[in-house]
């Protein structure tokens, strides 16, 4: 069994604290998700749920799957991880499979993540393992409850927390960071950043180029009344994000961090005296040979595309294209009422739209 001291798993999940703007601190992480892998796993460990030498499974993206993998390498669990065809690349599956875990790859006829596929097959491994264990990182309050530390690194740093920003997939690290924040800080407005054709948001669910955010599924752990304002990134303006970070900072993140960060900038920007955080949560090692590669891009139908200074604001929900940033005011209201009031307005599609559907 491989061991490490606990302490090296503490160090890859804290950000380094980065200064974007001179009112914009970033978090930026290793392995954000291993900051709730470790939390559910410790805390089953220690109310008995999870016992030495369980098969635990999830259904993963990215990662939380390499979290829980690393994880259960060094306290002797196994693992199944299922994804889908779309989402994992085959040196990334690879490097999971190194590590121990048992990679299932679906097929993604849709191109959206075949989220319902991966849970059946998930409920049908459970349904055979005695000694199963699934992390639920959907749906577990561990998810949410982890994040009270960023909270307190982000209020070490900064003193006073005005706004959030930070991506929605799972709705762990956004709505439980706005959770404790709101504790101390009520005023607090949170920015939630989805992409387009995820239905976290209102939104029909459809083919999605940007992964790392966005679900095709809603998580119990998504807490809409939370969010004061929702900006949707497509794939292209997160990919320059990126670049710019790079560029400009140092910072060598993957496109869902350029996405949270594409949106926090301009918050910094438009209001000079609010101190803004934002939550970037993924490097960009797994990204070198697609967004940091010249030749990838250069096949991207419309690359390289209009760089974006400002969303595009709309006044009822619907998606866009890749290369297109749009915003909504969601005033902390759940995703009922939001699309209840859709459904009763007589409100016309904002223009453009519909550019992409």
């Amino acid at each position: 069994m491989v061991t490490f001291d606990v302490d090296y798993f503490r160090d890859l999940e804290t950000p380094r604290l980065a200064l974007l703007a001179p009112n914009l601190v970033a978090a930026a992480f290793p392995l954000m998700k291993l900051m709730p892998a470790r939390y559910i796993l410790d805390r089953a460990a220690s109310n008995g749920e999870l016992k030495a030498g369980s098969h635990i499974v999830e259904t993963t993206s990215g990662t939380f799957g390499m979290a829980v993998a690393l994880l259960a390498a060094a306290r002797g669990y196994r693992l199944t991880l299922v994804t889908a065809s779309t989402l994992i690349d085959a040196k990334y599956k690879a490097r999971l499979e190194r590590i121990g875990a048992t990679v299932i790859a679906l097929d993604d006829p849709r191109g959206d993540g075949n989220q319902p596929g991966r849970l059946e097959r998930l409920q049908e491994i459970l349904a055979n393992e005695p000694d199963g264990f699934w992390t639920r990182q959907y749906d577990s309050p561990g998810n949410w409850l982890a994040y009270a530390r960023l909270a307190e690194l982000f209020i070490r740093a900064m003193g006073k927390v005005d706004c959030l920003v930070g991506c929605v997939g799972t709705g762990g690290s956004l709505c439980g960071t706005a959770t404790f924040l709101r504790t101390v800080f009520p005023h607090l407005t949170v920015f939630a950043v989805d992409t387009h054709r995820s239905i976290l948001f209102g939104q029909p669910v459809g083919k999605r180029m940007l992964r790392g955010l966005g679900n095709s599924v809603l998580p119990k752990n998504v807490r809409h009344e939370l969010v004061d304002e929702i900006h949707w990134v497509g794939a292209y303006p997160a990919y320059k994000s990126a670049h710019r970070l790079l560029r400009q900072h140092g910072l060598f993140m993957g496109p869902t961090s350029g996405a949270a960060a594409l949106v926090a900038q301009w918050i910094a920007a438009t209001l000079p005296d609010a101190q803004v955080a934002v939550i970037m949560p993924d490097e960009g090692h797994r990204h070198a040979e697609t967004v940091y590669s010249d030749d990838w891009l250069a096949a991207l139908p419309g690359w390289p595309c209009k760089e974006l200074s400002e969303p595009r604001t709309l006044t009822t929900i619907a998606p866009a294209a890749e290369t297109q940033w749009t915003r909504f005011l969601w005033l902390r209201r759940s995703l009922d009422d939001v699309l209840k009031t859709r459904e009763a307005s007589d409100v016309p599609p904002a223009v453009g739209a519909a550019e992409n559907l």
